[in-house]
């Protein structure tokens, strides 16, 4: 069974984070230039949040808020589950189910090591399946 430590050795272990006072506005940018859905909320290198476009169009847009004067600390979940490098696939993708987020960090001794999304273990499952799938014959 495939680990988180083995993704994260594919796919590399690159997190973008952003400050909790920082503003909406620039987490949104931040989120577009590295093409992520999103950004760990970190203070001094301790991971006090995350912030994702969801928690964006939840609490921003349909409270008619304005992305410029929100602080990422308002709309930030706080209470992040998170998952170790020991942590299976299937685990991570139970507990995306199970609380219906999209983006899980990895974090050891209080250290983050990486942060995996839903696409990252869609991919590694699709990946898995086609290598234990039997080869297709063509007629003729």
């Amino acid at each position: 069974m495939r680990t988180v430590a083995d993704i994260l050795t594919d796919k590399g272990r690159e997190a973008y984070w952003i400050d909790p006072l920082a503003s909406v506005f620039d987490a949104l940018q931040m989120m577009h230039d590295h093409n992520v859905g999103a950004l760990l909320v970190m203070i001094e290198g301790y991971l006090v949040g995350i912030v994702s476009e969801r928690d964006y169009v939840r609490k921003v847009i349909l409270d008619h808020r304005t992305s410029k004067r929100t602080r990422v600390s308002e709309i930030m979940t706080r209470e992040v589950i998170r998952v170790t490098t020991t942590d299976t696939v299937h685990h991570c993708i139970d507990l995306m189910r199970e609380h219906r987020f999209r983006h899980l960090p990895v974090v050891e001794e209080g250290k983050v090591l990486g942060i995996l999304s839903l696409r990252d273990l869609f991919l590694e499952a699709i990946e898995r399946a086609t290598e234990s799938a039997p080869p297709v014959r063509q007629a003729g």
